[in-house]
């Protein structure tokens, strides 16, 4: 099964460069989302996809939901509090 989500370039190599446009929503220090080993954020790319800093948490989410597909060998599952993104939410435009 092959999923595809948003622009078609949504799938793309982990040797493609990225560059950070801009933070979305409120740096994690204003969030207090941030301890002295974490701190949660989403950041838009200069090609409109979105990097996302969290606790990687692949192993344990397929072990919970085998349905799940397959993830490519530069895929990781990443897991972010809620407040991160309901804050992210508000600044990302429709289009």
């Amino acid at each position: 099964m092959s999923i595809h989500l948003g622009r078609k370039n949504a799938c793309r190599s982990p040797g493609d460069p990225l560059r950070i446009a801009r933070r979305i929503g409120l740096p994690p220090r204003s969030r207090d989302s941030h301890s002295g080993s974490t701190c949660p954020d989403v950041f838009e790319l200069t090609d409109g996809r979105f990097a996302v800093i969290g606790t990687e948490e692949t192993t344990k989410i397929q072990q919970a939901y085998p349905d799940m597909r397959e993830l490519n060998r530069y895929e990781i599952v990443v897991v972010v509090d809620r407040e991160t993104l309901t804050c992210a939410r508000a600044f990302i435009p429709d289009k």
